[in-house]
């Protein structure tokens, strides 16, 4: 994701897979409740369900917004 930068000396923001719920998925940005981080690339794969909207992702996060909301932002999806 543009913007986003990862130290790789803290823990605070990391790439991470995960299975994004996602009605649109022209969004770069989900808020932490749309979001499952889960282990590896496979499990994302595994447990994509895209007839409910959920779909797996590699994401960036948790990073605190300016409203106090923790968001998670799409480094790339893997379907």
């Amino acid at each position: 994701m543009k913007g986003v930068s990862i130290d790789s000396e803290s823990r605070v923001v990391e790439e991470k897979y995960a299975l994004v719920y996602a009605p649109r998925r022209q969004r770069g940005r989900f808020p932490e409740n749309n979001v499952t981080i889960v282990a590896t690339r496979t499990e994302a794969l595994e447990r994509a369900n895209p007839a409910e909207k959920i779909y797996p992702a590699r994401v960036i996060g948790p990073s605190r917004s300016s409203e106090g909301l923790r968001l998670y932002y799409l480094d790339c999806w893997l379907d």
